[in-house]
């Protein structure tokens, strides 16, 4: 791909990937990943704020891009194996709260991917809320997001700074 061309895909992407808004429902910083190359299986992170004065929940995802698309969570279980998991019942969706969609947590899975995901590929997302309705995202695809990326890991911070 040509330096033009990739900047007209990051332009692109990057002009879809501002906060979504329905009905009091913010999305805001959403993308996409495939699982490998090769997979046939993909996930889509963001967070998920509520400005909508109730307590809401977030029950099903929809997309074409896949012949099912799930709500998936991991979960340790009695050997201290993480698991990924379908809820079906949905994720709580607190009043004035949020839902944080990331890697090794809460996320959308795209199962049966029906054509690769490729940088810059913009998929049509549903988020279905049992009060607010349906909210539509374009979810830009970002193979290159480190799995921190615009966090901060503070897990070793008192570690280097503690004299005592």
């Amino acid at each position: 791909m040509s330096f033009k061309s990739r900047m007209l895909a990051a332009v692109a992407a990057a002009s879809f990937a501002l906060p979504a808004f329905a009905e009091g429902i913010m999305v805001n910083d959403p993308y996409a990943r495939a699982s490998s190359m090769m997979s046939n299986s993909g996930a889509a992170f963001m967070t998920i704020m509520n400005h909508t004065g109730a307590a809401d929940r977030l029950i099903d995802a929809k997309s074409d891009v896949a012949e099912r698309v799930e709500l998936h969570t991991h979960q340790e279980d009695a050997n201290g194996v993480m698991k990924m998991i379908h809820v079906e019942e949905g994720f709580e969706l607190p009043e004035g709260g949020m839902i944080e969609m990331k890697r090794g947590g809460k996320h959308v899975m795209f199962l049966g991917i029906t054509d690769p995901f490729e940088q810059g590929d913009m998929i049509p997302l549903t988020l279905v809320f049992e009060k607010a309705g349906e909210v539509q995202v374009e979810v830009p695809v970002d193979l290159e997001r480190k799995p921190m990326h615009g966090q901060m890991d503070h897990s070793n911070m008192n570690k280097e700074n503690s004299s005592d």
